[in-house]
């Protein structure tokens, strides 16, 4: 690393502003590479449904719960009075696919993050 180095009279030998570009070159090119946007704000849906319905994908974050008096189903699997199933992506960069739910005659509180 001794590109770096400055021999100006206060940094002899000093290569730390060079690192730290590197360093921050290197992080730039891994958000890029990633889809990271630094600072990026997470967007949170609230849904209560009574009926059929497609949560699209692309979510990192999705938490359904029953909260009427009979049975829905979440993917084809029966969702019953007071159960919740959370899905996440489990990762920065990870995203959900679409999930299919069906709360005719119940009702779900459906909480999003994408």
């Amino acid at each position: 690393m001794s590109i770096g180095n400055l021999q100006d009279y206060g940094n002899k030998g000093n290569n730390f502003p060079w690192q730290l570009k590197m360093l921050q070159g290197f992080t730039s090119m891994i958000n890029v590479l990633l889809g990271n946007t630094v600072g990026a704000t997470k967007v949170t849906t609230i849904l209560r449904p009574t009926a059929s319905g497609t949560i699209t994908a692309g979510k990192t974050s999705i938490s359904i719960s029953n909260v009427g008096t009979a049975n829905g189903s979440v993917s084809s699997i029966t969702l019953k009075p007071n159960e919740t199933i959370n899905f996440d992506a489990g990762g920065i960069s990870n995203t959900l696919n679409a999930i299919v739910y069906s709360a005719a005659g119940t009702e779900f509180l459906i909480i999003t993050v994408q």
